[in-house]
């Protein structure tokens, strides 16, 4: 699919602020959307269709970001993938609508450590990269940085949400470190980084997920969405 709109950073701002102000759609509404979302390409680009048995290791920021990444945890690890969460903040760090998701975790039993405790990832099928969405300002630093390069050392696939961490999606500007993915979900409409090269390069294969985004919100942004999720809430972008 070639024919979408791309969406600049201050208007991905927008279309959040306004799903939840004037559509009533909540963040945790959304977070559910795309952590399924996530959770379901996982499943059928790199799990061979059957979660079961396969191990994951998901990497969670303290956003957005990283919620939507606790939440395709929880879906993997109720399909029978073998799910560990590492994330860059303890869980008292943790706030808002990512901290109930957290939560919901560790009452599953679904095995959480800060990455500032453990010495390496373990051995994994696949990398969740959820540690920085599209707020990401300036290179990553500290616990993020760290989880970023231990990612690309892995040696595993890794799938991004919505933009590999370390990657502008204003500028298209790769950072150091900056994740280098297999393959990103991008979220609603892709941003315009993402065009670059050096993004291309690092966010791999690039699809766009459904979140929920009603079209008259996007007709009031000026732009015209025709109806790209009528036949599937994943579609595979060209670019």
């Amino acid at each position: 699919m070639t024919d979408i709109p791309y969406l600049t950073t201050d208007q991905m701002r927008e279309v959040d602020r306004a799903m939840n102000e004037e559509y009533g759609i909540e963040l945790i509404q959304m977070m559910e959307n795309a952590g399924l979302n996530l959770a379901q390409l996982a499943r059928t680009r790199f799990l061979a269709g059957d979660a079961r048995g396969k191990i994951v290791a998901a990497l969670c920021g303290r956003g957005g970001n990283g919620g939507g990444g606790l939440v395709c945890a929880r879906h993997l690890h109720n399909w029978g993938a073998k799910v560990y969460v590492f994330t860059t903040v303890p869980d008292n760090d943790y706030t808002g609508v990512p901290a109930r998701q957290l939560d919901i975790l560790r009452r599953m039993g679904v095995p959480v450590a800060a990455s500032e405790v453990i010495r390496r990832l373990p051995p994994a099928d696949l990398l969740l990269d959820a540690i920085i969405g599209y707020s990401l300002s300036g290179a990553p630093h500290g616990a993020a940085a760290d989880l970023i390069r231990r990612a690309n050392k892995h040696g595993a696939p890794i799938l991004s949400l919505d933009a590999p961490s370390g990657v502008d999606t204003t500028t298209g500007a790769v950072n150091d470190p900056s994740v280098r993915a297999t393959a990103t979900m991008t979220l609603a409409l892709p941003k315009k980084g993402l065009r670059t090269k050096t993004a291309k390069k690092a966010a791999g294969e690039l699809y766009l997920a459904d979140i929920g985004v009603p079209p008259e919100l996007y007709a009031g942004l000026g732009l015209s969405v025709g109806r790209i999720f009528a036949k599937e809430s994943i579609v595979r972008i060209a670019y």
